[in-house]
């Protein structure tokens, strides 16, 4: 239900606001599903392709838990943890749009994050994970995992940006 306080200028820039976090989550999504089915199409499972040699290489591996591989083996209950999640910031967007546009590209960063994964839980039976660095030991990532990730540094600046403004 529209807020009866809102003038229509405002309505409509917190629409706009929505839409944007949308599109960010359809981009978003879709280049993490194109890249995936990039790598599981031409790199081997576990086989390693240099890019920038001793910094960057693409590993692809699969990850039936968490980040960091938590919850190893919990593909169902995760993946409906992504549909709940996806689902329910689908619905806060058309219901509580975002207010600033770096808040709106964030939450739609989020919303990408947790379909790509979400997806790959459903129809692949495991996250496909394929961006490795190679001077230090961290975990193989994908895009939807730097899309979380960017999500929660923007959220922050954003916040910064509100607190020194107030």
């Amino acid at each position: 239900m529209p807020n009866p306080q809102l003038s229509p200028d405002r309505r409509c820039r917190k629409q706009r606001l929505a839409g944007v976090s949308l599109l960010v989550a359809a981009g978003g999504t879709a280049l993490d599903q194109l890249s995936k089915a990039l790598m599981v199409h031409r790199l081997p499972l576990g086989q390693i392709q240099p890019v920038l040699p001793g910094l960057l290489q693409w590993r692809r591996v699969e990850n039936t838990g968490a980040a960091f591989s938590l919850f190893h083996g919990g593909v169902v209950w995760l993946g409906l943890i992504s549909l709940l999640v996806s689902l329910g910031l689908v619905l806060w967007l058309l219901r509580r749009p975002p207010r600033r546009p770096l808040s709106a590209v964030a939450y739609g960063l989020v919303l990408a994050g947790a379909l790509g994964n979400g997806l790959d839980r459903w129809f692949r039976g495991a996250v496909v994970d394929w961006i490795e660095l190679a001077p230090i030991a961290f975990p193989v990532f994908n895009l939807a995992d730097m899309a979380i990730n960017m999500a929660v540094a923007l959220l922050l600046l954003d916040a910064l940006m509100q607190s020194r403004r107030s």
